[in-house]
């Protein structure tokens, strides 16, 4: 078999991957797909971190921008990401992996703090890290924890899977003419205001050069097809 491109990845799932075909909550069926893709590459000796984001059960910035403090919406997402979590270890250890969740806020029931040397020593174990809690403060989304733990346990890529099959120059779920990128520099991505991720997760990993692959994770297979260089939705890098 083939090796594989990248050794360690952490994947940044959004939420809303984890509906399935419903309207809120988590379908099964979507844990038990992104379980097995990961026992995939878990296979190859690829080691992987994951953060989720909670935006299926609850969003900091809408309930904001409804009227509560933002602090403490921000606060109930964090809480969102980490029943996922949960959610996703439990579909993980079902499947035979070792999970370890870490949380960026204390739930000493539920999961172990983020302890930086922990994690990697983790996963040097073999074990997949879930990390849970974004980053431990209001105003930053998932999409900069991702970015953070990223660059704080040496992965060699962010693997950004979402609902879509990459970056568009519109948004192609309501534009048919949407056309695709399969590369884009970091600076085209803020210069045009895509959507993807926020622009403080791209600034960073501009700034440490960390390439970001975007892909949909609900076509069987992909994780894998990304692990091995296959071209699968689009990446982001400096040139």
């Amino acid at each position: 078999m083939s090796t594989p491109k990248y050794k360690r990845i952490l994947i940044k799932m959004s939420g809303e991957a984890l509906l399935g075909e419903k309207s809120h909550g988590i379908d099964p069926q979507i844990i038990t797909s992104i379980a097995t893709q990961i026992v995939e590459i878990k296979k190859l000796g690829v080691e992987v971190a994951i953060v989720i984001g909670g935006g299926n059960i609850f969003r900091g910035v809408q309930a904001s921008a409804s009227g509560m403090d933002r602090s403490t919406a921000d606060y109930m997402g964090m809480l969102a990401t980490i029943i996922n979590s949960l959610a996703l270890q439990d579909g993980l250890e079902k499947m035979g992996l070792q999970t370890r969740v870490q949380s960026a806020i204390q739930v000493d029931k539920l999961a172990e703090p983020f302890i930086r040397r922990r994690a990697i020593r983790h996963i040097e174990k073999g074990r997949v890290v879930i990390f849970a809690g974004g980053t431990g403060n209001p105003y930053f989304t998932t999409d900069t924890a991702g970015v953070l733990r990223a660059m704080e346990i040496n992965v060699n890529a962010l693997f950004k899977a979402t609902k879509v099959d990459g970056i568009y120059d519109k948004d192609p779920m309501k534009n048919p003419d949407a056309t695709k990128y399969f590369t884009i520099t970091y600076d085209d991505f803020l210069r045009q205001h895509l959507k993807v991720m926020d622009s403080t997760a791209i600034t960073l990993c501009q700034d440490n050069n960390l390439p970001i692959l975007v892909f949909n994770i609900l076509k069987e297979g992909n994780i894998f097809r990304a692990v091995m260089g296959e071209n699968v939705g689009t990446l982001v890098s400096q040139n």
